[in-house]
Parts: structure tokens; C-alpha cells; sequence
């Protein structure tokens, strides 16, 4: 499979990304979370002037083949994933996995030596496969509904220092 195409987040981008969030949290989770859980995680990006302040705030990627976008990352501070949602349709092409990749490279290259995410339940083996090891387990409040996932970190690898000869 070719490299999948990569591309900065733009401000046009928030209603697909709305869209895709939903539906990922909605089709994905259904085996580790109730309809509960899944509806209050879903409006943490029904304000699409939040959800996009939040997206610039950090440093949001996505994929997009052929018009379509089939998911995006964002890292928070250069050194947490703080969102990583991959399309329905896309799952298992590897949009995942290259996102995560782009994010540590991009997080290495600032000088992070420990990526963070807090993975839910259904990304947690995902994460486990690609070197993530847990820390703690949470258990978060959206809406009056309990909402759980872990927090895993990796180490990253140092890049090449700057002026040695390749």
C-alpha cells in the first residue's frame, strides 16, 4: 500500500471532522461502552467552535484519499495524542497506525522523549501493539455518565543529533 496522503488540519475541515468523530465513537465502541457513554462522549464535539479551538490548539493531521477523510490526530503539548479517531469504512488500512506514527516522529523531533495518550478500551490493544505500556487506569465524568480508559506512554526515540554526517 502506498503512504497514505497527510495534511494539516483546516479551520473548512471541523464539520467532517465532527461527522467522523461521531461516527467512529458510534460504531466503534459499541462492544466496550453503552449507548450512555457513547452519547456523552459524542458531544464533546457537538460545538463545533470548541471542537475546533481544541483541534487548533494543538497540532491535528488527518488522512484524506480521493475528497474523503478517513481520519485525523492531534497532539497536545508535543507530547500527549490527544485525539485519534479513524472512519468506520477505514478501519484495518493502516490510517491509524500512520497517524500514530506521524505524531511520534513529529513529538521526537520537538525534543519529547515520552508520548502519552489516554487510549479508551477500545484502542487500548492498538496502542499495547505499537509499544504504549500502562500507567493508570480513569474513569471520567462527561455529562453524569462514568466514562473509562487508560493512560499508556511510549518512549520515543531520540532523533539523529543535528550536524553528524549521514
Amino acid at each position: 500500500m502506498s503512504a497514505l496522503p497527510m495534511r494539516p488540519f483546516l479551520l473548512a475541515d471541523t464539520p467532517r471532522l465532527q461527522d467522523l468523530f461521531a461516527q467512529s465513537i458510534e460504531e466503534l465502541t459499541r462492544d466496550e461502552y453503552d449507548e450512555d457513554q457513547r452519547l456523552a462522549w459524542i458531544t464533546r464535539a457537538t460545538d463545533a467552535e470548541a471542537f475546533a479551538k481544541r483541534l487548533r490548539a494543538n497540532v491535528t493531521i488527518l488522512v484524506e484519499q480521493d475528497g474523503e477523510i478517513l481520519g485525523f490526530a492531534s497532539l497536545a503539548g508535543n507530547k500527549e495524542i490527544d485525539m485519534l479517531y479513524v472512519h468506520p469504512y477505514a478501519v484495518g488500512q493502516g490510517v491509524g497506525s500512520a497517524l500514530v506514527a506521524a505524531m511520534e516522529k513529529l513529538a521526537a523531533a520537538r525534543g519529547t522523549e515520552t508520548l502519552l495518550v489516554d487510549a479508551s478500551d477500545t484502542a487500548h490493544d492498538f496502542f499495547s501493539r505499537r509499544g504504549y505500556a500502562d500507567v493508570r487506569r480513569n474513569t471520567i465524568p462527561i455529562d453524569n455518565v462514568w466514562v473509562s480508559n487508560t493512560t499508556m506512554t511510549k518512549p520515543l526515540a531520540k532523533p539523529a543529533s543535528a550536524g553528524r554526517s549521514h
